[in-house]
Order: structure tokens, then sequence, then C-alpha cells
């Protein structure tokens, strides 16, 4: 087998994806079958700069050649070959956010990310304007706002993209994004695959008269359909990312993605009535709707599939990290005793522990908040918080069980609105991410949240960066007329095995209760937020 790989990667066969995430940067190679069959790693985390949450265009170029240099490695030590050619690849970040540059490709201000909550005046204004939610973290509401506030950058601005789409621009000189990538710089319209023409005639009768020096539709990137052909990679951009001069110019390159549209793509979550769940840093569910809502709700996001289809998503900033810093602190407490932990087991022990705890919680409460929370209504930043009653059954079962309860409650909240209020009919969940990484505790727990069967596959593991890698793929090997949901179904998942837990009864409405007390402790959540600064 691995004689053949060999061949595979000496021969130019191999397909590359990579993708940006918030606290890794993950690349992966695939072969013909579509296996994995080398993988790179670069971890990196963002920073509070002057009150934005942000990644230096160093940390971006470090790692994006730190990760592909560990592909190359990992290439080497498996294969004893240099990774020089490719058939074709693809690249993926972080959706939404704010990267405007100037006619000299200058980026104009520091990378917004979409974890910033600053914003909440340009939305209040654009979601009746356009009829139409727009969130905090979308790109357009990051130029209005740096419009409303005088921003001397806005006239400068030449092109608007995202961390993917600069990327893809940078290796390949082309100003182009993946049509789910775009539905989270403005909103789409999926019978023409585009940037929809009636919002952006809106936005630039809106601000026309503050005489910017430059229309909408000239500054964002031209959109395309998962499969369109997006360019190359330059002699430059080869450079660029394999420092070493190993790698060969010239690679076809699918349309960049969001992670979003990489891990609908990994869970085979592109059909209708098919949708995933991705829980890590932040926690977001996608479903694939039949038709559009019956009105505009804040705390769900109208997205698209990476061929185009409608979306409605529920994005919750905030997920794990305080789960992982509450085990940090075990691991250090640990230590202290002299006892050497392996992480990964660590993991899995306070994990499994939660399944023993009561199903509400037994009176304990917590908010993950690292980051605000628009789903909730806390949009001026976050506080982590635990709280409890006297008489709680405080044990170690139910402080994890609320945690990790804590992680999918907002994503809870958005998600009753979207199956409980507009009857939308989802068919198969699928989770992927660090949540799920545990095997059945963060499946069946929820299962509990969505009251619906969660489906974990063999794949899951590959995450993000092996859905662009599969992107990729379709460019070079579709058929004519050959659908992005059949080339899924019947070339990459036909075969795939997968465990799936239902949800129990019991759990359910134990985390009604939570959610119940959840909501009506945010007070006090919001008065953290304002007191402790």
């Amino acid at each position: 087998m691995s004689e053949a790989i060999k061949r595979a990667i000496q021969d130019g066969k191999t397909i590359l994806g990579l993708e940006f995430g918030s606290t890794r940067i993950k690349a992966v190679l695939v072969d013909g079958t579509h296996r994995a069959v080398a993988q790179g790693t670069w971890d990196w985390e963002n920073s509070l700069v002057d009150n934005v949450w942000t990644y230096s265009l160093e940390e971006i170029w470090k790692g994006l050649q730190g990760c592909y240099k560990s592909l190359t490695e990992d290439v080497r030590n498996r294969y004893g070959v240099t990774l020089t050619r490719l058939e074709a690849m693809g690249f993926s970040g972080m959706m939404h956010g704010y990267m405007p540059f100037n006619a000299e490709g200058e980026l104009l201000v520091p990378f917004r990310t979409w974890r910033n909550t600053m914003t909440e005046e340009a939305c209040r204004r654009l979601t009746p304007l356009f009829c139409f939610n727009i969130p905090q973290r979308w790109s357009i509401a990051h130029l209005y706002q740096a419009i409303l506030n005088g921003e001397e950058h806005v006239k400068d601005i030449s092109y608007l993209t995202t961390l993917a789409g600069y990327i893809h621009w940078q290796l390949s000189g082309e100003r182009v994004l993946g049509v789910g990538e775009a539905s989270g710089m403005f909103p789409v319209d999926s019978e023409t695959c585009d940037f929809d023409a009636e919002m952006t005639a809106k936005f630039d009768a809106l601000t026309a008269h503050r005489r910017l020096g430059w229309e909408l539709k000239d500054i964002l990137p031209k959109v395309l359909p998962a499969g369109e052909k997006a360019g190359y990679l330059s002699a430059e951009g080869a450079r660029i990312l394999d420092p070493d001069g190993n790698l060969q110019p010239g690679v076809p390159m699918c349309p960049p993605e969001g992670d979003a549209g990489t891990g609908m793509t990994a869970t085979n979550s592109v059909r209708v009535r098919t949708g995933n769940i991705s829980a890590g840093t932040s926690i977001f569910s996608m479903v694939v709707t039949e038709k559009a809502l019956s009105k505009v709700h804040e705390e769900i996001d109208m997205v698209t599939t990476p061929d185009g289809s409608p979306v409605a998503m529920v994005h919750c900033n905030n997920c794990t990290s305080d789960l992982n810093a509450w085990v940090n602190l075990f691991e250090e407490f640990a230590g202290k005793l002299g006892v050497k932990t392996d992480k990964n087991e660590l993991y899995g022990m306070l994990y499994r522990e939660a399944l023993t705890a009561d199903a509400d919680c037994g009176g304990l409460m917590a908010y993950n908040y690292f980051a605000g929370e628009p789903v909730t209504g806390l949009n001026g930043g976050g506080r982590p918080m635990f709280v409890r009653t006297p008489d709680a059954n405080f044990t170690l079962a139910n402080f994890m069980r609320s945690h990790l309860y804590s992680s999918m409650a907002a994503l809870k909240i958005g998600n009753d609105i979207l199956l409980k209020e507009e009857k939308v009919k989802v068919d198969s969940l699928t989770g992927h991410g660090g949540l799920f990484k545990t095997p059945v505790v963060g499946q069946q727990l929820m299962a509990a949240a969505m009251n619906a069967p969660v489906t974990v596959m063999d794949t899951a593991s590959e995450g993000g960066a092996w859905g662009m890698a599969v992107l990729a793929a379709y460019l070079v090997e579709k058929e004519e007329g050959e659908s992005l949901p059949d080339y899924l179904s019947n070339r990459i998942f036909a075969g795939q095995t997968g465990t799936t837990i239902e949800p129990k009864p019991e759990d359910t409405a134990g985390f009604d209760r939570f959610i119940a007390k959840y909501k009506s402790t945010l007070p006090a959540e919001k008065a953290a937020v304002e007191g402790l600064v």
C-alpha cells in the first residue's frame, strides 16, 4: 500500500487541502481513493490587541509555511520521497471577518476575525434594510461599522476579502471566493450563485452620500461554486507556500471555502434536509433547508453550501475554550500532586464522568463566554462564569456536565427556533470537531440538546482540511453534470461507516430544565461583563 501511495506522490496524483482553524492550521494530503495519506499541523492562537481579536500577517504566513513544512516532513518520513507535484489544491479558513486592502495590496487595518462583536450598530441598520439577518461577524457588518465610525481607511479600500480569500489571492493572483465562503461576507442569491444584486444596490444607495469612491461590487471577490476553476498556483505562490523550493507551480486550485463549507463537505451534509454540527473553539450548526424561513431571526444566519444551496446556520462564538481552561487547571492540580497525566486521557476521563451526572446538572450553572455571544444578546464581550445554589449537588460529574451543556447551550437556543418554531425538517445531523473527540459523550449530550440523532463518521477526525481536499478533488474528478451531493454520496462516502446516538428522553428533559435556568440567569452574566473589567 505504501508503495502505491509513494508512486502517487511522485507522479503528482495527490491532492492538498489546508484549513486555517481558530487554534490550529491543518493540511491533509489525499490519494486517488480520497484517504488521508499525510498530514501537517501548526498551532496558533488569536490575540486581543486594542480590544480587537486578530492574527498578524506575520503569524498567517508563518503558520501557512510551518503547516506545509510539517506536511512535507510527514511525507518524507512515511514514504521517503519529497513532495514536488500536486494534482489539485484548495485553501479554507475561518469564515467572515474583515481584511480590507488598498490598491497596492496593503492591509489597511489589522485582520478583524469572526470573534469580534463590535458591529452591533451596523447590524441593527442593515438587517431591516435587507430584510435579511446580518450577523456581527460578517464582513459587510465590519465594513459598514467602519463607515459609521468614520474610519479613515475606508476611502482607500480596493479589495475586501476573508482569510481564505487572502491566502488564495496571494498564491494564485485570483480575487475569488467559493460561494459558501462568500455567503458569510454578504448575502448570496442561490439562484445566481452570486452576491445578491438587489441588496448590493441598497447598500450603495445607503452609502452614496458618503462619496466613498467605490461601489460594493467593485471591492468584493468574484463568486464561484464548487467545481469551478479558481486559478492555478503561481510561481511566486509556490515559493511562498514552500520556501524550500520543491513544490512546482501550475497546480489547479478550487474556490477557497470557509470552515462551514468544508465541514458540510467532510460530513456529507450538502444535500437538502441534512445538517452538521461543528464544535471546537466556536460551535455552529448547518441545516440545508427546503425553503426560505418564514421570517428573519437574528439567531439564525442564512448562508449556502459550497454549491450554492440555502443553509440555515446557527453560529455561536463560544464552545470549548472554557472547558479547555478547566481541564488545564485539573492538569496543573494533578501535577502539584506529582501525577503525570496524558492530556487526551484526562479529557476522556472528565468527559465520561459527565455521563454519570444529574440530567439537569443538579443546580450548577456555567457560562462559557470568552467572547460576546450575539445569539443570547451579549454583544459587549464575555466573562466565563460558574455559579451554583447553596444546596446544589456539587460533584465533579455535575461540574463537567454543566460545562459541556454550557458549550452547547447557545446553539440549542438557536436551533430550538429553527426546529420547533420554523418546523425545519432534518433527516440527519453529523457531528465533528474537538467536542466529539471523546467517544459517545459529546454525541449523547448533543443529541439531547437537538432532540435528534447525532452521527459521528469514521472520517470525522480528518475535519475541514480533509473536506477542503475533497472539494479540490471534485474540481478535477467530477463528470459532466455531476452535482456535489451526488459526487459526495457516490464517490466519497459510499461504504463509509459511523456511529449514531439517539437522544435519551431523560437527557433531553434534563437539558430543557438546564436551558430554562440558563436563560433566567443570563442577567448575571451580563452584569459580569459590565462589572468585571
